[in-house]
């Protein structure tokens, strides 16, 4: 199983996760996403997994990616 791990900017709540969940779970290959809000990041599980359409999910879903965390 692949992981991305990204960092986030814009999110404040719950609904802030909610909607990234939403948009990321989309991206075929996606199998898991969680979202912590405490640290603005987000890791993606899942296989096969494209980075671009990935960040272009988040950037959907309203919020921004700073530099990605190493994964």
């Amino acid at each position: 199983m692949d992981q991305k791990q990204y960092n986030v900017t814009g999110m404040s709540c719950e609904h802030c996760a909610a909607s990234i969940r939403e948009e990321v779970s989309e991206v075929p290959g996606v199998s898991e996403v969680v979202v912590d809000l405490a640290a603005d990041a987000v890791t993606v599980l899942g296989t096969d997994l494209d980075d671009e359409r990935l960040r272009a999910a988040i950037v959907e879903a309203g919020y921004g990616i700073a530099d990605p965390i190493a994964a």
